[in-house]
């Protein structure tokens, strides 16, 4: 990792923070944050300014799962407070769930910036297909699996989070919809899984980077310390007033736009990794 002189670690900076405004904009006026927000921000921050190398979409995704520790944590004491967490389903799942995050994350480890993109932008396609194709309170399952099905389950919703660098809430709130629990409840709970698969895909990131080639400045392994530090600070801050733009807007417009920006951002991040 090569150090940058002060003016340049400066534009670094300014261009996270540039990146955490939008990342926060737009989280709070779609609901989603994580990996499909703060990923391809802090992505192209690096790329745009010149920093980093073949490492700078690892680094993004270890960056974003440092944040979702912290946003995962504050949620999951706010849900818990009006008695919306599932408690038993956030005791059964959280080990298959973090044990998935540390494989995804050594899986990352060994993946090329190509390859990592690929897998993030079809996942992330297959998110923007959820939201804007599917009704909303459309159940086809009416329990949750057990046994070995939550056991494989668990650990690809840990795997797959982990290699985008998102939080519980896409594929754990939406594994809890399809099996009819309320949505409430489902954000609820996916909030837990968000912070077994940040704090042990962290740790993963850190370490299986910790001597990686192309690294941007104030990198610990694959996790940028001043944009993870800029990210929860500004997504936090400018959420909010996306929040209350979102609430002017109808709610299936926003759903389909929000799919849109997916599925642009997918194409985005693919494009520029290969």
């Amino acid at each position: 990792m090569t150090a940058l002189p002060l003016n340049e670690i400066v534009m670094l900076l300014a261009a996270l923070t540039a990146a955490g405004l939008f990342g926060g904009l737009i989280a709070g006026l779609f609901g989603v944050g994580g990996g499909t927000v703060i990923v391809p921000a802090v992505f192209y921050a690096f790329e745009v300014l010149g920093v980093g190398g073949e490492s700078n979409l690892h680094v993004a995704i270890g960056t974003s799962l440092l944040t979702i520790v912290a946003t995962s944590w504050r949620s999951l004491r706010a849900h818990r407070a009006h008695g919306a967490v599932d408690e038993t389903v956030l005791k059964t799942w959280t080990p298959w769930v973090g044990a998935g995050a540390v494989a995804g994350a050594a899986v990352a480890g060994v993946t090329s910036m190509e390859g990592l993109a690929l897998v993030y932008g079809v996942c992330l396609a297959a998110v923007a297909a959820q939201l804007g194709l599917m009704r909303e309170g459309w159940a086809p399952w009416r329990s949750l699996p057990t046994g070995w099905a939550r056991r494989g389950l668990g650990t690809a919703i840990g795997g797959l989070s982990a290699m985008m660098g998102i939080g519980g809430g896409s594929f754990g709130g939406m594994l809890l919809t399809l099996c009819g629990r309320p949505i409430h409840q489902a954000v609820a709970t996916a909030s837990g899984f968000g912070v077994a698969i940040g704090t042990a895909a962290t740790l993963g990131f850190v370490v299986f980077g910790w001597a990686a080639a192309g690294r941007p400045p104030l990198s610990l392994g694959y996790v940028n310390v001043p944009g993870a530090v800029v990210m929860a600070v500004l997504t936090t801050a400018v959420a909010p007033w996306g929040a209350k733009l979102a609430h002017r807007l109808d709610r299936k417009v926003l759903r389909r736009s929000f799919a849109i920006y997916l599925l642009i951002t997918a194409a985005l991040v693919v494009v520029k990794a290969l």
